[in-house]
This record gives structure tokens, C-alpha cells and sequence, in this order.
């Protein structure tokens, strides 16, 4: 695990993806963390003729900092795919993350419950990347929804 030094050193780049091709088209979420700190969000659904929701915003380094200790106490790093549920019509999640030296890509099926992660054949390494998308998605929407708040509170 890095130490608390090395967290705000080297690149960083983090992009996740969820989506499937069904019913009402291409439907997915997608973000990424840039190197140069800007925030990517986009979601898309054509359920009710939803439309596609873009949004960009540039972060603090201290907001990116948070965003690497996430990750790091996280461990996922340490993790493999291999034996993690092949993508399939239900769906696909795709994690890949570079920081400092490391680069890791993930990519699996969607999840439903912690059920399908102990269901598994690694329950342990999606257990973590389980919990880790949870905490960046609570993470992504908190800063998006600050960040474009319409009415002031």
C-alpha cells in the first residue's frame, strides 16, 4: 500500500464503465479521473426518451489526493481478473487504473448483490472491487451534484 507521501506523486488516470445494450439501446455510466484533474461523467439512458447527461468539472489536488487514498487503502492493485465473471448480455464493468508506476485494467460482468461476488470463483478480489466501485460511484455523484447544484441550499 503507498505510503501517505507517495500518494500525491506520479500519474493518476482512473476510468470506470458500466453498461449494456438492450431494450432501449446502448445504456451505460461512465467516468474518469484525467491526469490533468478534470472529472468526465457521463450517463446514458433512452428510458422515457432519457437523454445522454455530460458532465466536466475540474478538481482541487486535494480532491484527487482523496481519490488515490480511496484507491490505495482499497489494495485493489493487488487484484486479478481472471477468475471474476466473463462480461455478458447482462452487461459489463471495465476499471482500469493508472497510478505512479502501476497500471491495472478490470473487466468483468455487472453485479446485481453481494450474492454474485460470493458466488464467485475469487469472492475475495470482487468483494474489493465491489466495494471500491460503490465508494467511487458515492464519491463521483457527491462531487457532480456540489459542483452543478442548480438551487442554492
Amino acid at each position: 500500500m503507498a505510503g501517505a507521501g507517495e500518494e500525491g506523486n506520479g500519474e493518476f488516470y482512473l476510468r470506470y464503465y458500466v453498461g449494456h445494450k438492450g431494450k432501449f439501446g446502448h445504456e451505460f455510466l461512465e467516468f474518469e479521473f484525467r491526469p490533468d484533474g478534470k472529472l468526465r461523467y457521463a450517463n446514458n439512458s433512452n428510458y422515457k426518451n432519457d437523454t445522454m447527461i455530460r458532465k466536466e468539472v475540474f478538481l482541487s489536488p486535494s480532491v484527487l489526493r482523496e481519490c488515490r487514498r480511496i484507491i490505495s487503502e482499497s489494495e485493489i492493485m493487488k487484484e486479478d481478473d481472471s477468475n471474476w465473471p466473463e462480461p455478458d448480455r447482462v452487461g459489463r464493468q471495465e476499471l482500469e487504473i493508472v497510478m505512479g508506476n502501476e497500471h491495472i485494467s478490470f473487466t468483468t460482468s455487472k453485479i446485481g448483490s453481494l450474492v454474485d461476488v460470493q458466488s464467485s470463483k475469487d469472492p475475495e478480489g470482487l468483494r474489493i472491487f465491489y466495494y471500491l466501485v460503490q465508494d467511487l460511484k458515492c464519491f463521483v455523484f457527491s462531487l457532480i451534484s456540489l459542483h452543478f447544484k442548480i438551487k442554492p441550499i
